[in-house]
This record gives structure tokens, sequence and C-alpha cells, in this order.
């Protein structure tokens, strides 16, 4: 299958690590060029540096908060010009602090919100105008708790979700100019966050990683956690030229864990 994603340019928010990594990973693979992003520049350095020998695609970097409207606007100007233009957004951010509704405070909420859920807004926003001048793919990655609420994610379970609601919608007012936004939701994917929240439930209950690690393969019927790669070679083909006609929709990537319907 050709997938034209050739001298594509994506821009990758959260790409220093994890999903978003494996994300840029796997475009860069099929000759796109990729602009990173993530608040760590040292890091987004040495992943330049690796994703550089995979393949043709140009990789770029820039250090930027997501949660400052001043970064975002710089970031997305930077890469129009790095690249000429933007045909491919992926909204992506690490996961809010893990806890029940009495733990937080409205600092807390506000903080979550601005960087889960404001960071995507504000990101597809300012990428509007890029993507219009010849359509192009918006991905907004999630969590499986928009199926499903994850015990002790009170936080992620509202913005998660809210995310869904934003996609849909756009999904109509996007359309006439050729822009297809579609959900992603990892569900256990081996990642860093996901090794926190193991250790941070292991804590809780006085066990070690590996029971929480074990209980929650248990309720995978694939038998194990995914592999990064595995979520982005899905999110690979859906902003590729081979998806022309999935929009407004949420997937799960989560080896068959959630069973709602």
């Amino acid at each position: 299958m050709e997938l034209h994603l050739n001298k594509k340019n994506a821009l990758i928010l959260a790409s220093s690590q994890g999903l978003g990594k494996a994300i840029a990973a796997e475009l860069v693979k099929e000759g796109a060029n990729v602009m990173l992003a993530s608040r760590d520049g040292e890091k987004l350095a040495d992943v330049q540096r690796e994703l550089a020998q995979l393949g043709a695609g140009k990789v770029a970097y820039k250090a930027t908060d997501i949660t400052k409207t001043e970064d975002i606007k710089s970031l997305v100007e930077e890469t129009a010009a790095e690249f000429g233009s933007i045909d491919i957004l992926i909204n992506n951010a690490g996961g809010p602090p893990g806890g029940s509704f009495t733990d937080f405070n409205d600092e807390d909420w506000q903080q979550s919100f601005e960087l889960n859920l404001l960071s995507y807004i504000r990101t597809i926003r300012e990428s509007l105008p890029h993507l219009k001048k010849q359509g192009g793919k918006i991905i907004n990655i999630a969590s499986s708790s928009i199926k499903e609420p994850i015990p002790g994610l009170i936080l992620s379970n509202t913005f998660r979700t809210a995310i869904v609601g934003l996609s849909k919608t756009l999904a109509t007012e996007l359309a006439p100019d050729q822009i297809l936004i579609n959900t992603v939701a990892p569900g256990r994917i081996a990642t860093d966050r996901v090794q926190h929240l193991d250790n941070m439930n292991a804590e809780k209950q006085g066990v070690t990683p590996e029971v929480i690690t074990e209980q929650a393969i248990n309720k995978i019927p694939l038998g194990r956690y995914g592999e990064p790669e595995e979520f982005a070679r899905f999110v690979t083909f859906l902003v590729s030229g081979a998806n022309t006609y999935l929009t407004g929709q949420s997937y799960l990537v989560d080896g068959g864990m959630v069973k709602s319907i």
C-alpha cells in the first residue's frame, strides 16, 4: 500500500519520548518531514539525531511549553517556515496527575485543562491556515478512558473525553477544507507513562509493580502490553494518503482491553 507520505510535513507535540516519538519515527521512515516539540530541548536534540538516521525525511525540533499560547504560535510559525507548509498535525500531551476527586483543587484542574485540552485547541487554531491550503490530517491522541473511565485518573478521564467532542465537531466544520480529524486512544502501551501509573498503583496497594502489570495484562485479550510502534503504525495510516474517507472517529488501540461497545 502506498501511503503517499514522502515530503509531507508533520508537526508532532510531546514527541521527545513515548507515543509521540514513535509516531515521528514511523513518519520519517515514510519520507515525511517532522517537527518535534516538547519542553526538553536536550532530549529533543538527541531524538532528532536518532530519527535522522531512519529515512529521507527531515527532522527539526523546537523546545515548547504547550500550555503557553506564545510557545504554540512560535512553534507553528517555525514549522511552516522550516518546511514550507503543514500537512499533518499530531496533538499529544503527557497525562495529568493521578488521584481522586477530593485530591485536586482549582489550580490542578486548570493546569490539566490547559495541558490536555486547551493546548490541542490552540494548536489546531494556529495550524488551520496552513492545513486549509491543500487539505490535511489532524490526530488528537487521547486515552482508552474515552470509552471506559480509569479509576484514579479523574483529570484524564474528564479532559480526554472532551477531546472526542472537539474532534467530532471539527470533523464537520473542517470537511469542506478537506481536513480529516480523528481521535486515537491508546490502551496499555509500554511507555514511561504507563510504567509510572503501574508504579503509582503498586505503591497504593502495597504490592510490586510487576503484580500490577500482571493484573493489567490479564484483562487484555492479546495477553500483553502494546508496543509504541504498533500504536504509531495505525496513526501513520490515518494521516497518510491511503486514508481519504475516515474522519470524526475515535479509535482504540488496546489489544481488545476495553469491552465497551
